[in-house]
């Protein structure tokens, strides 16, 4: 029987920054199996179960990959729970209840011809710790046939809407028009109903039988133009939509505006009242600008990295919170809302933020909100089909020589004042314009984030440098 390290070594499927990516025809049965085995042989170490939940998004080739993960549970004796089509949170948050592990299989907003796992403990993701004991997993490969997965159980759909209808009064969006931009999201029979509770009037818009990779933190000159078509077509208050596992969100004000990530979830935690935020180095400075906040930590990008600066945080701090630019808010502390007790969700959620800042604004158009903030503004895009090889070679570039970098990026007018390595390269100028570049976890692009004190000067300058970066 082959080893379970030696499948997962050669399989090319690796950990990102939001669990294990590869293409399609990687995540085979066997290595769908091997991962299982080798999550649950790391989470036996740590508690004791009978259970695993699963879930699945919209993607083409998540069922089958789900089959072969709930066939290696029942082959290790185990009973898979199969939640079908559901968000990642809602999974996370029901696994949580019934304190058992689970497995969510997504590719989140990566093309459809690549997929992947991300695994939670009964307390919350998994940790990097975690991922390397699952690839390091020292045994036999229990090969087995594929069983039929089980029936779907609608309750974790069911909790998870339950949790916002709890929390929020049924009169909340009377008098918003709401457009759902549905896709192909995980979430997207779930969302109409939910805000229709809340007393919007909702327009389902844009439901798609094909996948559609929705990437919050590069949203496509598409989707912009798609929102602002809507706006204007169905006098829209806001437009809400997710990437494909609804951990994502975005929303679009009352202009068709999409808001980015980071102020969403800025907005947000003020709604919340959070006291202390851990947050990766790519999210917008207005966090620290606008002075609301008692601490913030900033960690590299990626949930886990988040997660693990909870613990300090919650030493010091009742209300807990994090996020990331592409706009999942993660809450690490049980708070009180208006009267009503949260329960804490350490993982991306879409819907907490964009219905707290829904909330917010009231009878007011959500563009008051966002121009009390600080006039930074940030903007973000990535090369696909980079290798990761090349990515790192040009930061490395940048590190060395970093005024010989500018140069080569059209910028050499500017000196660099900071350089921040925390996770890539992240350059204050001169003019107090950002650079920052890194590596995609997950897939082979090149990402740049940047700010500028005007979104005009911001998109600019993204396009300037990526354009650049292609010939270098």
């Amino acid at each position: 029987m082959p080893r379970i390290s030696s499948v997962l070594s050669q399989s090319g499927v690796a950990f990102g920054t939001s669990g294990a990516r590869g293409l399609v025809t990687q995540l085979t049965p066997q290595v769908c199996m091997a991962f299982t085995q080798a999550f649950v042989g790391v989470m036996k170490q740590q508690s004791s179960f009978e259970c695993v939940a699963i879930a699945i998004d919209n993607r083409p080739s998540s069922e089958a990959m789900a089959q072969a993960c709930a066939s290696a549970l029942i082959a290790l004796g185990l009973q898979p729970i199969y939640f079908g089509v559901v968000p990642t949170p809602a999974l996370a948050f029901m696994a949580m209840q019934q304190n058992i592990p689970a497995i969510m299989v997504t590719g989140s907003h990566i093309p459809f011809n690549r997929n992947g796992l991300k695994f939670y403990r009964p307390d919350g993701e998994i940790t990097k710790a975690d991922e390397l004991a699952i690839l390091a997993a020292d045994a036999d490969l229990v090969i087995t046939v594929l069983y039929e997965l089980p029936v779907v159980s609608d309750v974790a759909a069911k909790a998870y809407i339950a949790r916002y209808l709890d929390l929020f009064s049924p009169t909340l969006l009377f008098g918003k028009r709401i457009g759902i931009y549905e896709h192909s999201s995980a979430g997207r029979d779930l969302y109409a109903p939910l805000f229709e509770k809340l007393g919007a009037d909702v327009v389902s818009l844009g439901r798609s039988d094909q996948f559609v990779p929705i990437d919050t933190e590069a949203v496509s000159l598409q989707d912009i133009k798609m929102a602002q078509r809507w706006q204007k077509e169905y006098q829209l208050d806001a437009v809400f939509s997710t990437d494909g596992d609804g951990d994502r969100p975005l929303l679009a004000d009352e202009t068709g505006t999409y808001l980015r990530g980071d102020i969403l979830c800025l907005l947000a935690a003020q709604y919340l009242g959070i006291e202390a935020l851990a947050i990766p180095v790519s999210c917008n400075s207005a966090v620290e600008a606008c002075d609301s906040f008692k601490q913030i930590m900033r960690t590299k990008i990626g949930s886990p990295y988040v997660i693990e600066a909870f613990a300090a945080l919650q030493l010091q701090y009742s209300r807990v919170a994090g996020f990331e630019a592409n706009g999942g808010f993660l809450l690490g502390t049980e708070i009180e809302v208006g009267g009503v007790n949260l329960s804490a969700l350490p993982t991306r959620d879409a819907l907490l933020p964009a219905l707290a800042v829904l909330a917010m604004a009231g009878n007011g158009p959500i563009s008051s909100l966002v121009a009390k903030l600080p006039a930074i503004f940030t903007a973000s895009d990535r090369i696909q089909n980079f290798a990761r090889e090349r990515s790192l070679a040009l930061i490395e570039q940048g590190i060395a020589s970093p005024k010989d970098f500018l140069t080569k990026l059209s910028l050499g007018q500017f000196d660099v004042r900071t350089i921040d390595t925390t996770d890539g390269l992240r350059m204050t100028l001169s003019n107090g314009d950002i650079v920052h570049l890194r590596p995609s976890g997950n897939a082979p692009e090149l990402r740049c984030y940047v700010e500028s004190d005007s979104i005009e000067k911001a998109i600019a300058l993204v396009n300037d440098t990526l354009g650049r970066l292609v010939d270098l």
